[in-house]
């Protein structure tokens, strides 16, 4: 009985096993099953797969990236050199005559007075309290036009006065920076230095890999976002600010996967600067030895329409993009070279299946563990009819 128990356990075992063999936990698909359900000159498959060597890697780099968003549309033309409340002036006033403030004599001996005030700030009404001239407004002027305004005041007060005005301290026309800047807070517009880097500058610059930050203004009810390497590379996204703009730098980190057999399965942050395949597959400890196909180091991108385009390729787009697996031999030398040049995108996937004998050796070690159950049944049941 237990002799006839024991093969029948191993008989129906070893049809399970080999009935699912195709269902065997894995670490994911075979090379097979990645190939099985790409799209073919026959049929549309879910994905197409391109074979990389040098010349592909060479003419996807050759093509300009693409920026998600841009600051352009936010260029500011209002004019940031204008006074207004909170502002502090500060004002010189001379008269020829002397008759207000007093005289001094010059190596010519000429007659006159001068005056600098103290820095008098520009109240809520936008206007200053000029002494002899009363309030002025100079909200929404210019310092000259300021200085027109009060000379205007001292007329008749004042024979023929002479009026300076510039902006000791600027409130007005400011914005706020916050994020991943080393000295957020609030930064003035200068009239020669109004545009984004130039305040990204005065705050100390940004404490992050600019391809990692993300620059986001926002004015009044709109947002305009850029990757901040676009505002650096590109002049029309250093746009010009407009006072009460706020300025937020977003870490965004760039982020692929990797799968299958590698050194770990993790998500790894790309870092600062281009990261190549074999970069990449260093950060994870590079493949595993003992299980990987090094024939088909594969790469998951939706690519953008315009390289599948360039690539040949006829597959269908979704709304992230044309799905595109990437495939690298690293058993020939070759690949080595290319895995060098060929550069990882955010959000990439790596995978890498397991090499065919790493998947035998996987289903022996699952018949022998189901055959040691099988011989312990077998013992324990000779035992029990003893």
């Amino acid at each position: 009985m237990p002799t006839t128990l024991t093969r029948s356990l191993m008989t129906l075992s070893m049809v399970a096993i080999l009935g699912g063999c195709s269902t065997l936990p894995r670490d994911g698909p075979t090379g097979s099953n990645v190939e099985r359900n790409a799209s073919t000159p026959e049929a549309a498959g879910a994905y197409a797969i391109v074979d990389l060597d040098f010349a592909t890697s060479e003419r996807i780099k050759s093509l300009p990236p693409r920026f998600f968003g841009s600051l352009a549309s936010g260029e500011s033309d209002a004019a940031g050199h204008l006074i207004g409340s909170g502002d502090t002036l500060a004002i010189s006033i001379f008269e020829p005559g002397g008759s207000l403030f007093g005289s001094s004599g010059g190596a010519s001996g000429a007659r006159g007075g001068a005056q600098a005030l103290p820095p008098i700030t520009v109240d809520v009404t936008g206007s200053v309290s000029v002494p002899f001239a009363g309030t002025v407004a100079v909200a929404g002027l210019s310092s000259t036009q300021a200085a027109g305004a009060i000379r205007r005041a001292l007329t008749g007060k004042v024979a023929n006065p002479q009026v300076v005005v510039s902006v000791a301290e600027n409130s007005y026309n400011a914005v706020t920076v916050l994020g991943e800047v080393r000295q957020p807070g609030r930064r003035p517009l200068a009239t020669n230095a109004d545009r984004i880097l130039d305040v990204i500058a005065a705050s100390g610059g940004v404490a992050r890999a600019p391809e990692d930050v993300l620059v986001a203004i926002q004015r009044n009810e709109a947002t305009f976002t850029a990757p901040l390497t676009a505002v650096t590379t590109e002049f029309g996204e250093n746009i010009r600010l407009n006072r009460g703009d706020q300025i937020n730098l977003i870490y965004k980190p760039r982020r692929y996967s990797t799968f299958g057999a590698f050194g770990a399965v993790a998500q790894a942050e790309m870092g600062a600067g281009p990261l190549s395949l074999a970069g990449a597959i260093s950060k994870v400890s590079g493949l595993d030895t003992n299980s990987a196909n090094a024939r088909a180091v594969l790469v998951f991108r939706f690519e953008r329409p315009e390289v599948a385009q360039a690539l040949g390729l006829s597959q269908a787009p979704t709304p992230r993009g044309v799905p595109v697996v990437y495939r690298l031999n690293l058993e020939e030398a070759e690949g080595f070279f290319i895995a060098n040049d060929f550069q990882i995108q955010a959000d990439d996937i790596l995978y890498v299946p397991r090499s065919g004998s790493a998947e035998l050796g996987k289903f022996f070690t699952l018949i022998r563990t189901i055959s040691g159950v099988i011989y312990d049944v077998s013992v324990t049941n000779t035992l029990n009819n003893n």
